[in-house]
């Protein structure tokens, strides 16, 4: 499957009174080599073992594949995971007809907010809320993969 998403950084807290839902997830990367990642992650009381193929040119674009495992297999591959594991909430809120995902770090990467947009298509408009700041999709330093080895508060 090819996921088609846009992010953005967050100019100020107000898309947490839009949020529907909240969601604390752990996330961990058994590889993180650019062509492809191997991520582990809890998010709320699910698991999942998920495969990320190398990005288009514009960094809209990859390969994506995903599959639910049981949280002890999840916590077990969790502890083989390389060093820099990530945590954050994610805030669902819904804007016309789609829903931004805004991800809050904490620990190393605490004081960042990244937020997404999964699209149908790369050239698909929609709303932009007043929180929304710059555009930093394919900035690969935003990547979850290289937050983990780079963490924001070492910029």
């Amino acid at each position: 499957m090819i996921e088609i998403e846009r992010k953005f950084l967050i100019i100020s807290e107000e898309f947490k009174n839009d949020a529907k839902k909240s969601i604390r997830i752990v996330q961990g990367f058994l590889n993180t080599d650019p062509i492809r990642t191997v991520r582990i992650r809890i998010k709320g009381e699910q698991g999942f073992i998920t495969v990320k193929g190398k990005s288009n040119a514009t960094g809209t674009s990859r390969f994506e594949w995903e599959k639910e495992i049981s949280i002890p297999e999840a916590e077990q591959l969790l502890s083989l995971c390389k060093k820099g594991v990530i945590e954050k909430i994610r805030y669902e809120i819904p804007l016309g007809n789609h829903t931004f995902e805004v991800d809050e770090f904490f620990g190393e990467n605490t004081g960042l907010f990244v937020a997404e947009i999964e699209l149908n298509d790369e050239n698909e408009s929609f709303l932009k809320p007043n929180w929304l700041g710059k555009e930093i999709t394919g900035d690969s330093r935003y990547y979850n993969s290289q937050l983990s080895k780079k963490p924001y508060l070492s910029w």
